[in-house]
């Protein structure tokens, strides 16, 4: 028996937008299952906050198409946000009401039944661990208490699709863990999560990843995919000079990427490429002492890294060309 089609929940084709000459989103194509938890990883400007705006209908894209719980949020913005949730990295808590008079306003803001919201709101104070707290002035919150105060408002109309822009930055690690708590909970409430990172170890708790550089796609999948397909061979190589050792390493064949996490470099390998005692040798015959080589499993930070090694490097290579060419 065939096993039905997932439905899809958020959908873009060729969307596009720009600032001037800077174009923060090009061509983005995106397909996101119901219940899924997406992350979009990339570092400080490469377009995961433009593209969350895009969804949510704040900004209005140049081009492509962009549908958010089966609504064309181009035509029709204001039905797509009541089944969106949105959380921003600086959420405009009013600080001067109390988290139960913001949960209220919010409540308010959605039209939601008034005979319903009492329901919700424990249900998410609870979860929240806040329920103490519905007396106190959001401004005199912490910060992570403020981000689950935030989430609360987010969640009290019950969205369809949850969009996160980078939740935890600035959160305590007990915070961290207990968003993640709660952002686990939704799917089984038929919640569709969009998150964004620049963080590999927050990535690895999403179950698929779109890795965004210059507004585009450049990669996607499940983070053990991303693993497999990007940084399958790696060792690890402590040495007295880092940058001499690095320049020696990118010149030993079958050496893909080096790149630096600690006080460790990070060799990525060629499939059939040099093992750790031929790039010891090779470090060696270059007059780099070599304290400690070993081969080690490569992890999500690593595909991460040398994926943007190797982007930089082809467009390196495109400029040099380029200017070639123009010569």
């Amino acid at each position: 028996m065939t096993a039905p089609a997932a439905e899809i929940t958020v959908r873009t084709e060729g969307l596009r937008k720009s600032f001037g000459d800077i174009r923060a989103v090009d061509g983005l194509d995106l397909r996101i299952e119901r219940g899924e938890i997406f992350g979009l990883v990339g570092s400080d400007g490469a377009g995961k906050t433009t593209t969350l705006r895009l969804l949510s209908g704040l900004l209005a894209p140049d081009e492509g198409t962009v549908e958010v719980a089966g609504i064309d949020v181009r035509s029709d913005p204001e039905e797509a946000r009541r089944r969106l949730g949105y959380l921003p990295q600086t959420f405009a808590l009013h600080g001067d009401l109390t988290v139960a008079e913001n949960i209220a306003y919010f409540a308010d803001l959605f039209c939601q039944p008034r005979n319903r919201v009492p329901a919700r709101r424990d249900e998410l104070l609870s979860a929240t661990g806040l329920a103490p707290f519905t007396d106190r002035l959001a401004r005199d919150l912490s910060g992570g208490m403020k981000q689950k105060a935030a989430l609360i408002c987010a969640l009290i109309h019950r969205p369809e699709v949850l969009l996160l822009d980078e939740p935890t930055r600035g959160v305590d690690p007990v915070s961290r863990r207990d968003l993640w708590r709660i952002i686990y909970g939704l799917p089984a409430e038929g919640v569709t999560i969009i998150v964004t990172t620049p963080d590999a170890e927050e990535a690895e708790r999403c179950a698929r990843l779109g890795v965004i550089a210059e507004g585009r796609i450049i990669a996607g999948g499940t983070p053990d995919e991303l693993v497999a397909r990007h940084a399958a061979s790696l060792v690890e190589i402590a040495a007295d000079d880092p940058r001499a050792a690095r320049r020696e390493l990118l010149a030993v064949g079958g050496v893909r990427a080096v790149s630096a996490l600690g006080g460790e470099l990070r060799v990525s390998v060629a499939e059939g490429g040099p093992g750790v005692e031929e790039l010891s040798r090779a470090l060696a015959d270059g007059g780099v002492q070599v304290r400690e080589a070993r081969a080690v499993e490569p992890r999500l930070e690593d595909a991460l890294l040398l994926m943007e090694a190797s982007r930089a490097a082809s467009s390196s290579y495109a400029g040099q060309a380029g200017g070639d060419a123009d010569a």
